[in-house]
């Protein structure tokens, strides 16, 4: 990869934690006072992703730990994102990589669709969350993580680098054809409490 590429990925992935700071900041004041430590919690998260981001040379590195999947997915749930969870599911993984593959789903969601929806599920030794729009879908023959400029005006980055990031934690990263309008990813993770 060269450093223009590299460069372009940092930019594009700083994107999410630095607007995650903005909102979080913007919204403390209305926050009752007993919720605040966990907004202060999820700040202290975004801060520390931006200096990974920045700090680390290989965009898909791991530095793996017991992810809480409900702490992981609460993070992005908003007016705009609403958030189901079956269980108690947890994954061994990189927290600062995983927001980024589940930031980059749910921002490409909300580009092309008012509102999406993340729904999690623990089966087979897999966590899969299924993240949904109500966008107009991908154009049947589109391959929507390849790199590169679509008619959209979208450079492809942010689902190319989700799914490189799902595969390096053992997992997978799909485009599932649903019956209803919009798109839906799957992110398939290995269930760090094996199969259920």
């Amino acid at each position: 990869m060269s450093d223009r590429e590299r460069l372009e990925i940092v930019v594009h992935e700083l994107r999410s934690p630095v607007a995650a700071l903005a909102a979080l900041v913007e919204a403390l004041p209305t926050v009752p006072p007993d919720a605040r430590g966990r907004v202060i919690d999820l700040a202290v998260a975004a801060g520390r992703d931006v200096e990974r981001i920045c700090g680390d040379a290989d965009i898909v590195s791991l530095r793996r730990e017991r992810v809480d999947v409900v702490s992981l997915v609460a993070g992005f749930a908003s007016d705009d994102v609403v958030v189901s969870v079956a269980g108690d599911p947890t994954v061994e993984g990189d927290p600062t990589r995983l927001r980024q593959a589940l930031g980059n789903l749910v921002g490409n969601g909300l580009r092309h669709g008012s509102t999406v929806s993340i729904d999690v599920v623990e089966r087979d030794g897999r966590v899969e969350l299924d993240v949904s729009d109500r966008g107009p879908g991908v154009d049947p023959g589109l391959d929507p993580f390849r790199r590169g400029s679509s008619k959209a005006g979208s450079t492809g980055i942010g689902l190319w680098l989700a799914r490189r990031i799902a595969e390096a934690h053992g997992g997978s990263l799909e485009l599932v054809q649903g019956a209803g309008p919009g798109a839906r990813f799957r992110l398939a993770l290995p269930s760090a409490s094996g199969a259920r």
